[in-house]
């Protein structure tokens, strides 16, 4: 059984809202730790084609049978639920009544924001994290940075030994192809799967969607579509640029990266960690995977902060910018156990800029063991609780 750090912060919400719901990737553990924290609910999935009759012809008679203390999966399949939802969480008042899962963002998020706004708790569940990896990795020895990499962090490669290949494959055609379908109707397969290939190249850079029109040859509309698609799925999402006005010209386009390092590599045709360690890939992939540590970790305990990069006309560049208020964090990665000069300067890059502000330093590298310093901390890759502090 692999222990999800998030199932203590659900309980918790549980006890003070009528309505949880559960987004994230698919196979990211949403069902598993809805069980596992709820083990005395009922559990009814609308991915089940009699279920999913039920609820939609019968909303009324369907909540009627499951009036409280519920789980209902892949709850996106039957939208008009939320309405009739509302009625009764408002009418019964009862804490933790329904818990509610489903693995497209916007879909759920629209219905969500129209009926049940201030009835319920929104968790993301992201895939694995290392502290959630560690104790059940694949193999005797523990398993470098690299290699964690390239077998991704989807619980179902852990829990059953799978081989990365294999997974990544079906995944593909089993998920990322079946949402497409369900939302839009994408005529040509093979152009899309272009598409997620050629996002993999572009991981960790600025997003250009008309040199990617270009190459694919269709209009930056669709690339914008298909790319907000990707997003609703929990396959990719942007950074935004930290709008902050040092009398610099700011590059404004946000830049690109993958909820799974493991899909990536895989998009990549890197199928080793030694593979990836010689890849010309392999800074951007690390600068994904400490990003995404950072946001697992973040969503598991519930805090929201705003995530940024920085990066100015002259090329000086800031890989994370976590604003907490007046609090800032500049976050830089590197692929790296050797501290070099230069990372330092690049780190302390918007120091005195603004006096207003209370900047923090920390270096994410590869090396196993954290070192506080006076001016910058250096974070094992192991460490990210240290940047959570």
């Amino acid at each position: 059984m692999i222990n999800r750090f998030a199932k203590k912060k659900v309980i918790e919400m549980a006890q003070k809202f009528p309505v949880l719901v559960f987004t994230g990737p698919r196979q990211s553990g949403k069902t598993t730790l809805c069980k596992i924290a709820f083990p005395t609910y009922r559990y009814v999935s609308l991915e089940n084609p009699d279920m999913l009759y039920f609820a939609t012809s019968d909303p009324k008679g369907f909540l009627k049978v499951y009036d409280k203390y519920v789980i209902i999966d892949e709850v996106q399949n039957a939208p008009q639920l939320f309405s009739y939802i509302q009625q009764l969480v408002d009418d019964a008042n009862v804490t933790g009544q329904y818990i509610l899962s489903g693995s497209q963002n916007f879909l759920l998020l629209e219905k969500i924001t129209q009926s049940l706004a201030g009835r319920v708790y929104m968790m993301e569940l992201l895939p694995l994290n290392h502290k959630e990896i560690a104790p059940i990795a694949i193999g005797v020895k523990e398993q470098t940075v690299y290699e964690e990499m390239v077998i991704g962090s989807y619980p179902r490669v852990y829990d059953k030994g799978i081989n990365p290949q294999d997974f990544y494959g079906q995944y593909i055609q089993t998920y990322i192809e079946r949402d497409v379908r369900s939302i839009i109707n994408v005529q040509d397969l093979t152009l899309f799967r272009k598409f997620l290939m050629l996002l993999s190249h572009h991981v960790g850079r600025l997003f250009n969607a008309n040199s990617i029109s270009k190459n694919l040859g269709i209009d930056v509309k669709t690339v914008q579509r298909w790319l907000s698609i990707l997003e609703a799925s929990y396959i990719v999402f942007t950074l935004p640029s930290w709008y902050k006005n040092f009398s610099k010209r700011i590059v404004k386009t946000p830049k690109l990266y993958f909820y799974d390092i493991g899909l990536v590599a895989y998009l990549l045709g890197i199928e080793t960690s030694e593979e990836l360690i010689l890849s010309s890939y392999k800074g951007a992939l690390f600068e994904n995977y400490g990003l995404l540590e950072l946001l697992k970790s973040h969503k598991n305990l519930g805090i929201k902060h705003n995530y940024y990069f920085w990066r100015d006309s002259n090329g000086h560049e800031i890989d994370l910018i976590i604003e907490q208020g007046q609090q800032v964090k500049c976050v830089e990665f590197k692929a790296s156990e050797t501290v070099k000069s230069e990372y330092i300067k690049a780190l302390h890059y918007l120091d005195g800029l603004d006096r207003k502000i209370n900047l923090s330093h920390y270096l994410f590298n590869t090396q196993d063991i954290t070192q506080k310093r006076s001016n910058e901390t250096i974070v094992s890759w192991k460490d990210v609780a240290t940047i959570l502090k």
